[in-house]
């Protein structure tokens, strides 16, 4: 029984992934949801029927486009960590927690939101390669020939 609360406290519950992407793509189009995305089944011949066969293939793209219908679609607040750890199929929205209005998307948020990203991601690769401590290469050469120090010297003659 707890089961069965808990499914119902879920937007997802009962929604085929098709009606999912048909409620979304009505009420923003393809452009808007590459630009927020960047899922190429979005962009390249988009259609709902091409985009539920890709996003039912790849468990990454439909988690995304599920986690989006959740938060910007239904506008619900971010889920708690223990929560966002779970695919959104399986997350339960607390009872009080009703699903809002679409959010109000643009191209230039979209844009905005992606150079937010590069940027980051550019942080976050600087300070990767600035804790990382410098390698130290060794020499191949020894003094000993090379037959001895490689097994493959004498084929390769």
């Amino acid at each position: 029984m707890n089961d069965e609360i808990n499914y119902q406290n879920n937007p997802l519950h009962g929604l085929s992934l098709k009606n999912l992407l048909i409620e979304i793509v009505d009420h923003y189009g393809f452009e808007i949801l590459f630009a927020y995305l960047n899922i190429n089944c979005f962009n390249k011949n988009p259609s709902i029927d091409s985009a539920v066969k890709y996003l039912k293939k790849t468990d990454w793209a439909r988690e995304k486009v599920e986690a989006f219908y959740l938060y910007k679609f239904k506008s619900l607040p971010r889920a708690s960590d223990e929560q966002f750890e779970l695919p959104p199929r399986d997350r339960i929205v607390p009872p009080n927690q009703i699903p809002g209005l679409p959010a109000e998307l643009s191209l230039e948020d979209a844009e905005r939101l992606k150079e937010k990203r590069i940027r980051k991601a550019a942080q976050h690769d600087q300070e990767k390669s600035q804790r990382a401590a410098p390698v130290k290469r060794t020499s191949n050469h020894s003094n000993t020939p090379a037959s001895d120090s490689d097994p493959w010297a004498k084929w390769k003659k």
